[in-house]
């Protein structure tokens, strides 16, 4: 499992790039794995857990509009998030999760399992949508290792 944190980390650290992620739905496993691979503080700046929407607003500069119109789990958020924790950390990518990882919270528009992963650049911030299944456990190691492969691929298209 250490495969791709791994990865991540060399490509990073070959770049001369840094990473900060904000995480809701995952509550710092993403961090966590990062953090694993030993020498992962030459590229790895910091890691927030913002659950609340309150935390969002306050520590991302996520508006508060945007999660009244869109909802917390949501594109518009997820980006905002990434956007947020990059500004705050000043690197060179920021990582922004949110989600329903169950088994509550869920909405007919917005079912357990919905997670948005918004990666944020120098140039733009792209986010992607998923749908994981399984229990609360298996939504959140689904999510941080699609986050990972996102960050990845990002990396080995430079």
């Amino acid at each position: 499992m250490l495969e791709l944190e791994k990865e991540v980390g060399e490509l990073l650290n070959k770049q001369n790039f840094t990473l900060a992620t904000a995480e809701s739905c995952t509550g710092g496993l993403i961090a966590h794995r990062l953090t694993n691979v030993p020498g992962s503080s030459i590229y790895f700046e910091c890691g927030v857990v913002t659950y609340s929407n309150e935390s969002k607003i306050e520590l991302l500069n996520v508006h508060l509009e945007s999660i009244e119109r869109f909802g917390a789990v949501s594109a518009e958020v997820a980006e905002a998030m990434a956007k947020g924790v990059r500004d705050l950390a000043k690197t060179t990518l920021g990582l922004g999760v949110t989600g329903i990882a169950g088994p509550s919270g869920s909405t007919s528009e917005k079912p357990v399992g919905l997670v948005y992963i918004g990666l944020a650049k120098p140039e733009n911030v792209e986010v992607h949508e998923h749908r994981f299944t399984g229990t609360r456990l298996e939504i959140k190691k689904q999510s941080a290792e699609t986050a990972l492969g996102i960050i990845l691929d990002h990396l080995k298209s430079l």
